[in-house]
């Protein structure tokens, strides 16, 4: 794979400022249900700009791509009549039709750099849709706000600093609680729980993710929970599996896993692949690859569970897999992100986000738009399904 494989970028225009990796990281979704993270090629895009993954929302199709040097000298226009440049290239990616395309001042985008280093400033709580609609308390993480403050998994979350949420995308909801991203601001949560109902206000903080949990359950099996593909989650996927017992079954929990490095996504194909394609794309109409390196465990039995959660580099992984017949997958369809972006530097020092192409799996599949459906379609109790396949697999006891 290229030596420069960067990441996934998935922030709608409509989505407020300062959402970048937000599910991802925040844990609303897991991760960064703001962003994901693609590839980047050292040679590609105007002014060294490097490629990257984002995506647009399931369901949007149309023009999609932005004529990148049109926007810097729109840009430059602006500048030399003494307007805002950013401000000018915001308004040109909203008329371009870009729905994934976005504009960042030097802080912001140095906040979403920082997060696809395992960084990220909220309030430490993941969120999900739950089956009825309504918005719920997924992951709590261990020291955050949300901890201290008593918040627990399974909570309704019913608004935030005063707008109710049960309408909003979980990108939407991942905006407000990131704010602007800067630590010591205050977050107004109203939740429930139960009859229970009270307002929450918290301060956003500076938090550290680990993106990669693994235990081992009674029955002999290793399960792998991957949160985003932050730098060095791909290595600790395939080292947990090297060090694992020959025999042993892996479930792998990419749920509400909003995406990250695909450098990192296809570092864990590799270790269940030897080599081959991970997928492909298209950035302005030339074709490029990943691909897994060789060596990986072809044998061990492995199931992957996946929900509308599972996002761009996430559904990349699930794709490969999927497709080279390496694991079942079992859960629900995946969100459906896969539109490749390219940054664009500008004269004032911000920086666009610019769609210039899409992903496909191994066998052709598209992933914008439409996700992955899982061999196996499973709801609340997709995890006992997952270890029932995987059992039947020779995986556990």
């Amino acid at each position: 794979m290229p030596a420069g494989t960067r990441h996934f970028c998935i922030r709608p225009r409509g989505v407020l400022r300062g959402a970048v990796l937000t599910l991802v990281f925040t844990g609303v979704l897991a991760t960064a249900a703001a962003t994901g993270s693609l590839p980047r090629q050292d040679s590609a895009g105007p002014a060294g700009a490097s490629t990257r993954a984002g995506e647009r929302p399931s369901g949007g199709a149309g023009r999609d791509t932005v004529d990148s040097a049109a926007l810097r000298r729109a840009a430059a226009a602006a500048m030399a009549d003494g307007k805002s440049g950013k401000q000018a290239a915001e308004e040109f990616v909203s008329r371009s039709g870009d729905r994934w395309g976005a504009v960042y001042d030097k802080r912001e985008y140095a906040e979403f750099e920082q997060s696809l280093d395992g960084a990220y400033t909220g309030v430490g709580l993941s969120a999900g849709r739950a089956a009825e609609g309504r918005v719920r308390v997924t992951r709590v993480q261990a020291g955050g706000p949300a901890e201290k403050a008593g918040l627990r998994s399974g909570d309704r979350l019913v608004s935030v600093d005063g707008r109710p949420v049960d309408g909003l995308s979980v990108s939407e909801v991942v905006a407000l609680l990131r704010g602007d991203g800067i630590p010591g601001t205050a977050v107004a949560l109203r939740v429930e729980r139960g009859r229970a109902a009270w307002t929450q206000t918290l301060r956003r903080a500076r938090l550290a993710t680990d993106p990669v949990t693994v235990r081992r359950l009674d029955d002999g099996t290793l399960m792998i929970r991957v949160a985003a593909f932050t730098k060095g989650a791909g290595t600790r996927v395939r080292d947990a599996v090297r060090a694992a017992p020959a025999g042993a079954g892996v479930l792998l929990d990419l749920r509400g896993n909003a995406g990250g490095l695909v450098a990192e996504a296809a570092v864990a194909a590799s270790a269940f692949l030897d080599g081959g394609l991970v997928a492909t794309y298209d950035v302005e109409g030339e074709q490029r690859a990943v691909y897994a390196e060789g060596g990986g465990d072809t044998v061990r039995p492995l199931v992957a569970l996946i929900d509308g959660g599972t996002m761009s580099a996430a559904e990349l992984l699930t794709g490969a897999l999927q497709d080279r017949g390496r694991a079942v997958t079992v859960g629900s369809r995946t969100f459906g992100k896969g539109s490749v972006q390219m940054p664009s530097a500008l004269p004032d020092g911000s920086v666009a986000e610019l769609t210039v192409g899409h992903y496909r799996t191994p066998a052709g599949h598209t992933v914008d738009g439409r996700g992955i459906t899982p061999d196996l379609s499973a709801g609340e109790r997709a995890e006992e399904r997952a270890r029932t396949v995987l059992s039947g697999l020779g995986g556990g006891s």
